[in-house]
């Protein structure tokens, strides 16, 4: 019985819609675009990783515990605390002290995280022109930063004590930084078409 009704909410659910939308249009466009006879040589996304740095915890546990909870209501999965490698003396930094958090989505929760970010988050962004289109890493990765965890709208700035931001990294299968530009901007990344200079900060 319980596995039936999982199965009934899953299809209740549905796919997530950018995930039928690469699959549906965005693969077929790839393999004709980069000549890719190969399906499993087709460019997709592999995972996103959040990441929040909070210095303050060091002398606030608040702010860490704050950014937790934060960036669990972002992305709909618990946050696991990234740890200090070295002890710092002159930042009262201790080895292995909690000074962060990260979330890293795959699958269906991966696709609804980046559908809010391109459809919602990137346009609350002020004065924003467009992210970087060589903001790569060489290997097909594409990373982002936020200044501010409020354009995203599940969060009640009421409730912040502190503007918190994040990077976003952008794994994809690309073997190269072209191919992976090809294929984030099919998915609706809004990347300037001529570079104008910076990072891929976006606030």
């Amino acid at each position: 019985m319980a596995k039936q009704e999982k199965a009934a909410e899953a299809t209740e659910a549905g796919v997530p819609r950018l995930q039928e939308y690469y699959h549906s249009t965005v693969r077929p466009a790839l393999a004709k675009d980069l000549a890719k006879t190969n399906p499993h040589a087709i460019p997709r996304l592999e995972k996103i990783v959040v990441n929040m740095g909070v210095g303050a915890a060091v002398t606030e546990k608040k702010y860490l515990e704050e950014a937790i909870a934060t960036l669990g209501q972002i992305t709909g999965q618990k946050p696991i605390a990234t740890l200090s490698r070295k002890a710092v003396a002159g930042f009262k930094l201790r080895e292995n002290m909690p000074i962060g958090c990260k979330v890293t989505l795959r699958g269906r929760r991966m696709y609804e995280f980046f559908d809010r970010l391109v459809s919602m988050a990137l346009p609350r962004v002020r004065d924003f022109r467009g992210l970087s289109a060589t903001a790569f890493d060489g290997c097909g990765n594409y990373s982002l930063g936020l200044s501010e965890q409020m354009v995203f709208p599940e969060i009640n700035p009421d409730k912040l004590s502190r503007p918190q931001g994040m990077n976003i990294t952008l794994v994809t299968s690309a073997r190269t930084d072209d191919d992976a530009r090809v294929l984030l901007r099919a998915m609706g990344l809004p990347m300037k078409k001529t570079e104008e200079g910076g990072g891929g900060a976006a606030a």
